[in-house]
């Protein structure tokens, strides 16, 4: 029995950030001041408050110290561990009611409108460590489906839980196993799509790092209900330490019988193997990916035959992301009313988001299904840093589209988000605010599409590329009449025409932002210019006369001589010498030079 536990956060961004050597320098320091019966130092998964990481948390007191360097260790076991004194500078602290209020773990905000399913044990266990899943209930789920449940009784409960794939499409999971069980084949297979490719997402990633046996043991429980006995994980090769973590735990799970023969003392068997990724986004799409696994090209095929009908080496495969099973164990442990409860009556359940962009509280949460976007991104998110205005929130990366200011009370969830012109996706929002041109945005989405598509169809391959043309044509002041009436053209021929769904969802950042921002292609094409003073070709700056004290600092680093003024008078910029390099605006001591 230990008096104190010392969880440190081993999810990538922390361990980017020293959070090993933190765990290192703990380990040294309770050894040599003889605590090593009293404390122990747990590596755990991401806790999900990115910006404030390297994270350290000390239990039984919940004290959440924020932003830890190695050298910060010292201070914490010989104040807090050996003495009971909280050190207080290095502690977690949120502004409330205009005074700074020092925060545990119970009392952060950030948390407190959170749900945690999927996360459950992230933050909480040693990854790689099976006793430790196992005591917060691990494997409990498959054993009583392999002792007291048939295989339809398992299907019929994940149905009833209104469960819908986490990995964008939204299809409902318990159908999608029917499928797979009444499909008739010698072979099927259990596949896991870990390919998470979205810029800006890193959901599926911090549950294979957080809490990999939880995946394991919901594709097992999918492998008994079908009738499978080999699943597959399909990870891209970016994720390391996902990986790793992932092959430990496939590794523990066969020594303690959890996978491989005679499960549980069952007549069932079931065995799971890794399949590396190589980066390319269109293997997020499923036929693509199984086609990957089987060792071939990443390309997608026609559906019809569907994966549950004909998948990997041309047998019935089941196919969910990484999300979607970790909500399994729980679903078969508490019922399917337990988890039908929450959310909305067409999306049941939490959703897992990766906060990013321009917002205070960066990270990972986890939302009741029908929590509005204000709510994510003011009460969780913190809201939008230096007091900017909140100009959109993109979601589902490449294949979604924007929510504006005016939609920030919509509550998130399948069927609202597909009504204002956005998608679910995966689950990466990211925040933007008024700095951000909404015309560069859709434009950055489509390179990445471009780049990323497959080059199998030529709506996707040739008609993403002309779209972008045009969006570069547009950013660089060049616009011309008709552009926006040829992005729609070409947006709407794609849609109806690719053949995957990344393909046909490739215009959707194009679409959405000209609906709700059209004033701003308008503005860049009819007036050359750029409302956020982003894009750089369309950019005036200006000195406000009535700020400009005349010292003529901006003058001299102008390194085209664009400036001129007579001291202790305003001075002036020639626009056509201007090259919107920005030096004067930094030289400016009081604030009169201005990006419009």
């Amino acid at each position: 029995m230990y008096r104190s536990h010392v969880l440190v956060c081993g999810g990538t961004g922390c361990t980017s950030s020293n959070s090993l050597k933190i765990i290192e320098r703990f380990e040294e320091l309770i050894e040599k001041n003889g605590l090593s019966e009293e404390i122990k130092v747990v590596r755990t998964g991401c806790f999900g408050l990115c910006e404030r990481g390297p994270i350290v948390i000390v239990y039984p007191e919940g004290a959440f110290y924020a932003r830890i360097k190695p050298e910060d260790v010292d201070l914490i076991v010989s104040e807090h561990l050996i003495k009971g004194r909280i050190v207080q500078d290095l502690i977690y602290h949120e502004a409330k009611d205009g005074q700074v209020h020092h925060t545990s773990l119970g009392d952060i905000e950030f948390y407190k409108k959170q749900k945690r399913i999927a996360l459950r044990n992230c933050g909480v266990i040693d990854p790689e460590k099976i006793d430790e899943y196992i005591a917060f209930d691990g494997y409990k789920a498959l054993g009583k489906c392999l002792t007291e449940l048939s295989r339809e009784e398992v299907i019929d409960i994940v149905k009833r839980s209104g469960l819908r794939g986490r990995g964008g499409a939204g299809f409902s999971t318990g159908t999608k196993w029917e499928f797979a069980y009444k499909s008739q084949a010698d072979k099927k297979y259990v596949a896991c799509n870990g390919d998470e490719g979205d810029p800006g997402a890193f959901m599926d990633r911090s549950v294979l790092e957080g809490d990999p046996h939880a995946v394991l043991e919901a594709m097992t429980i999918a492998g008994y209900a079908i009738g499978s006995d080999q699943g597959y994980i399909y990870v891209r090769a970016e994720y390391p330490i996902a990986v790793k973590r992932l092959q430990i735990a496939i590794d523990q799970a066969r020594e303690y019988g959890l996978l491989g023969k005679n499960i549980f003392g069952t007549d069932f068997s079931f065995d799971i193997e890794i399949r590396l990724g190589a980066g390319a986004f269109v293997c997020g799409e499923e036929t693509a990916l199984l086609t990957s696994i089987e060792g071939k090209r990443g390309e997608p095929r026609p559906r019809p035959p569907f994966p549950a009908v004909k998948g990997v080496f041309g047998k019935p495969t089941l196919l969910n992301n990484v999300e979607t099973y970790a909500n399994i164990p729980q679903i078969i442990l508490n019922g399917a009313e337990w988890f039908a409860s929450m959310g909305t009556e067409k999306s049941k359940g939490t959703k897992v988001f990766a906060l990013g962009g321009k917002i205070i509280n960066t990270g990972l949460v986890e939302v009741p299904m029908g929590t509005t976007v204000r709510e994510i991104v003011y009460d969780i998110g913190g809201g939008i840093p230096g007091g900017k205005r909140f100009k959109a929130a993109q979601t589902g990366g490449p294949s979604g589209g924007c929510i504006p200011a005016s939609h920030l009370d919509t509550p998130i969830d399948y069927d609202s988000l597909i009504a204002i012109g956005s998608m679910m996706g995966s689950g990466g929002l990211i925040v933007m605010d008024e700095d951000n041109c909404m015309v560069d945005i859709a434009k950055f989405f489509l390179e990445f599409t471009v780049d990323e598509s497959c080059g199998k169809c030529t709506p996707c391959r040739v008609g993403t590329r002309r779209m972008l043309e045009i969006l570069e044509r547009i950013t660089n002041g060049e616009g011309r009449d008709g552009d926006i009436e040829k992005l729609e053209e070409l947006a709407y021929n794609i849609k109806s025409t690719a053949l995957c769904g990344l393909g046909q969802t490739a215009p959707n950042p194009v679409l959405s932002t000209l609906r709700y921002f059209r004033d701003e292609y308008e503005a860049h094409i009819y007036e050359k210019r750029c409302p956020a003073g982003h894009c750089k070709k369309l950019a005036r700056i200006q000195i406000n006369p009535e700020k400009c004290k005349g010292c003529s600092l901006c003058a001299k680093v102008c390194p085209v001589g664009a400036i001129s003024g007579t001291i202790k008078q305003p001075f002036v910029i020639d626009q056509d010498k201007c090259i919107k390099c920005g030096a004067c605006m930094e030289k400016c001591r009081f604030g009169a030079i201005e990006k419009k």
